[in-house]
């Protein structure tokens, strides 16, 4: 057992000065088999701790559904057998670029207040999550350190009886490690989200000295840390790959460990948001409040420990700076996970539209006066048929929809009509009555960061033809981890001539089973499964160009391979795994390929 306490300087490990090199590593973004070499690396850059986030949503999708909340416990022994401290961050928001901050969709009361519906629920997900954390702590003989209180809250809110609550909860409920917050470098930040009698930490990713000084107004005494260095950045669908100057990032790490402060690399390594879990963010300046911009699926960030669990450039600079501050040599790096052997291209064997799909898999058809909500169908991830009729005879009329997020794929009369965009919601076509129109919605991922942080999806409007509301509108939810336990179910049939919209079924034959990435060449946007386990979303949109496909999901000779493909599944035009004719839409054959032989999906370095 040791005691872990936080001096009028310095961290202090059973009363002697200690440094905490630490390195961030989501174990929810990383499979589980994958864990012990990914910590490995962690040592083997020169860290010396590992920081994880705890997302609500994953573990409780629907009141009471717990699932696998001892996986974060599972991780923490993991973190001890490999030589590592750990810091906690529970939330319970955690924003993390991932789908709601963390929250649960399900969520009522004004969030991340002292609401007291809201608090009841933070209460009772406390109750069981820490039963992970408290027996792990150091004064117990586990590895957790510190642990969290919110996160970054002075960029969201002021309810200082919220923080208060949040600590004395913590307490109350067996943490004994110290307890900290984290903010960005600014008077208004600190102030608002730091709780006295708790250390403040700081989050940035430039500027370091100034960012010290800025938190030591605040806080003249207690051990200096960056708790977020952002070593890297992450993704949006539809813009720029980010990357960062290994060298330049490297001065800032230098810079901070030179304040005499200890440091939380973020992120040490990054991996994936798997099943639809990835956030997304609004633009619009310091307001948050502009257009929707949903992140990709790799979480890469740029990280010293690509995607793949490699070592980059920045990982070998981090290196080279830790080691002067380890106890003594660093461990050798571990080697890289076994790359797949061979390319292997899909064999596509049945399709079936998303009617069927819906049909097998859907929640309960109901009419609604105005279309619901996808909160209101108890949808976190997935999408929505809205159906609703246009009277008639009536002279054409615009068709706009009201509220729109994030996309909707519109059919009139069962036939393709567009795609809509909350800022483009308005169809190109007039529809004159009677009409019959279907509006496929998905979630591109709920906003994790600033002020509309919690706001609904789907149709939160209504549908208007020319000035005049159409009522009576059905609605139709699939969740997406409904297809989880496998499609069996689903009346396959054969392949569409013309790429549409739906599940499609086949099979890849594997020799040497290892990392591997997806490329799925003239697929428009959609998830896959391979052997029921969930990749992530796809979209030709880019940057990311490809999915990563961790090892252990693999295995020897026949894979399984459903792809729910959203709006068009058409052969690329340099596909050559097809006879048909260049101008036909026969979807083209996904297509596994070794990390040597392949573009990664963003980011990620070839070996």
């Amino acid at each position: 057992m040791s005691e872990f306490t936080v001096g009028d300087t310095d961290f202090l490990l059973d009363g002697r000065p200690v440094r905490l090199l630490s390195g961030a590593l989501h174990y929810f973004r990383v499979h589980e088999a994958q864990w012990g070499h990914r910590l490995g690396m962690l040592r083997a850059m020169g860290l010396n701790c590992v920081e994880t986030y705890v997302p609500w949503n994953l573990h409780e999708p629907r009141p009471g559904d717990f699932r696998d909340v001892q996986q974060l416990g599972r991780f923490l022994d993991a973190a001890r057998e490999a030589g590592l401290w750990a810091i906690v961050r529970p939330g319970p928001y955690i924003c993390a670029e991932w789908e709601n901050g963390g929250l649960p969709h399900w969520l009522t009361g004004a969030l991340r207040t002292r609401d007291e519906e809201y608090l009841r629920q933070v209460e009772r997900w406390f109750h069981h999550l820490l039963h992970e954390i408290v027996p792990r702590q150091i004064d117990r003989g586990g590895p957790v350190l510190m642990v969290q209180v919110e996160n970054e809250y002075g960029s969201y809110g002021s309810d200082q009886v919220y923080l208060r609550w949040l600590a004395d909860l913590l307490r109350a409920k067996g943490v004994s490690v110290p307890l900290f917050t984290s903010d960005g470098p600014e008077d208004h930040m600190i102030t608002g989200g730091s709780v006295p009698g708790v250390l403040a930490t700081a989050n940035f990713g430039s500027h370091a000295r100034e960012a010290f000084e800025t938190l030591r107004r605040h806080r003249p005494r207690g051990p200096l840390m960056c708790m977020e260095f952002w070593c890297g950045w992450f993704d949006h669908w539809g813009a720029e790959h980010t990357v960062r100057d290994p060298a330049e990032a490297a001065g800032v790490l230098r810079e901070i460990l030179e304040c005499g402060a200890s440091v939380n690399v973020y992120m040490a390594h990054g991996g994936t948001s798997f099943a639809g879990w990835a956030g997304a963010n609004r633009g619009g300046g310091d307001l948050h409040d502009g257009p929707l911009e949903p992140d990709v699926t790799s979480y890469d960030y740029d990280a010293p420990i690509d995607e793949l669990g490699r070592p980059t450039e920045k990982f070998w600079r981090f290196r080279e700076i830790l080691a002067d501050y380890a106890d003594g040599p660093l461990p050798a790096v571990p080697p890289a996970p076994a790359p797949l052997g061979a390319t292997a291209a899909a064999g596509l064997t049945g399709w079936a539209p998303l009617d069927a799909v819906l049909e097998t898999f859907g929640g309960p058809d109901g009419e609604y006066p105005v279309p619901p909500t996808f909160e209101e169908l108890d949808v976190d991830r997935g999408l929505v048929r809205y159906e609703v009729s246009v009277p008639g005879p009536r002279q054409p009329y615009p068709l706009r929809v009201r509220g729109l997020r994030d996309l909707a794929v519109v059919h009139v009369d069962g036939k393709p009509a567009g795609v809509l965009t909350e800022e483009d919601a308005l169809l190109g076509e007039p529809v004159a009555g009677y009409a019959r129109v279907e509006l496929w919605v998905e979630s591109l991922g709920r906003v994790n960061y600033g002020p509309r942080t919690g706001e609904p999806k789907g149709i939160t409007g209504g549908l208007l033809h020319e000035r005049q509301y159409l009522h009576g509108v059905r609605a139709r939810a699939l969740r997406l981890d409904a297809l989880d336990g496998g499609v069996g179910r689903v009346p396959f049939g054969e392949l569409p001539a013309d790429g549409a919209p739906g599940l499609y079924r086949g099979t890849f034959t594997v020799r040497g089973a290892g990392d591997a990435f997806l490329e799925l060449p003239g697929w428009t946007r959609g998830f896959v499964w391979v052997n029921g386990f969930n990749l992530g979303r796809y979209w030709s949109a880019g940057p990311q160009g490809s999915l990563y496909v961790p090892g252990p999901v693999l295995r020897e000779d026949v894979n399984d391979v459903w792809i729910l493909e959203l709006e068009s599944a058409g052969q690329s035009a340099c596909d050559t795994s097809n006879e048909s004719s260049t101008n036909s839409a026969v979807p083209s054959s996904p297509v596994l390929r070794s990390p040597t032989q392949a573009s990664p999906s963003v980011g990620a370095v070839n070996s």
